[in-house]
């Protein structure tokens, strides 16, 4: 990130969003944890152990050695293709081993996010490099990451289980994984040439291209920040959403569609 954030505020954001999660699944009924969700081949249990997982990943964070430079939210997020599969099979394993009982997921949840918080509580939520399981970053960059995982499974609950309020993760929940999100296309694609908004959370200058000297870039995105997670998560396409008149875009740069998805 080009802006050190704190990573006490990042951490509280995930910690609330897991729990706004895992409290909306205690609520289910059990028929809808063998529901099929939006992933296709995965069901509502599947995506339940892989939240238990997102908080797992956490306990194997460890204090970088002196002199370890972090990589950025970016190369974390990319490292994510060589181990999909991998993500989904351990998943599948989790809930299968739980035999797909509600409340022994639940319990899978709540002891994989305890540890994770007593490793937090080790290591202290301060302003440093750490060793995850692929890359390593700074502390607050990668608890962003939990943050992301938090909003974009909480849509894919939402849209998963028809006629069922959604689970109410907090608003910095989206705003930081909105805002990070950004950031990375920023990076990917550095320039000023392409404005890209997402009200009320940011907006970014990306894209090269011929530079503006003053106000709006002649080429501008608009979206809410829901079809964002989407296009950024790889659950929507730009094509769609644009047709569906999701995206405003004008300009003749205007289109992103060979820079998504970003993870």
């Amino acid at each position: 990130m080009a802006k050190r954030i704190d990573p006490a505020a990042v951490w509280a954001a995930y910690a609330e969003g897991h729990h706004a999660i895992r409290s909306w699944l205690a609520e289910l009924p059990e028929t809808a944890w063998s529901a099929a969700s939006v992933l296709p081949g995965w069901n509502i249990a599947d995506l339940a152990a892989h939240m238990a997982s997102v908080a797992d990943s956490v306990t194997a964070v460890e204090v970088a050695g002196r002199g370890i430079a972090p990589d950025t939210v970016s190369s974390y997020l990319a490292s994510y293709g060589d181990v999909a599969a991998t993500i989904a099979d351990a998943a599948k394993r989790m809930a299968d081993d739980a035999s797909r009982e509600p409340s022994a997921l639940l319990a899978i949840i709540d002891e994989r996010f305890k540890a994770a918080t007593a490793v937090i509580e080790r290591i202290g939520l301060r302003d440093q490099v750490v060793a995850t399981r692929r890359v390593p970053v700074r502390l607050a960059d990668y608890l962003l990451t939990r943050v992301i995982e938090v909003a974009v499974h909480a849509d894919d609950f939402a849209r998963s289980v028809a006629g069922t309020a959604p689970p109410s993760v907090p608003r910095d929940v989206n705003r930081l994984a909105t805002r990070a999100l950004l950031e990375v296309l920023a990076e990917r694609a550095p320039g000023r040439s392409v404005e890209v908004r997402v009200p009320p959370y940011a907006a970014v200058q990306c894209v090269a291209g011929p530079r503006h000297t003053r106000g709006t870039p002649p080429n501008v995105v608009e979206m809410a920040p829901h079809v964002w997670l989407r296009l950024a998560a790889g659950r929507t396409t730009w094509a769609d959403e644009v047709a569906a008149g999701s995206v405003a875009a004008s300009g003749e740069r205007a289109d992103l569609t060979s820079l998504l998805p970003l993870l």
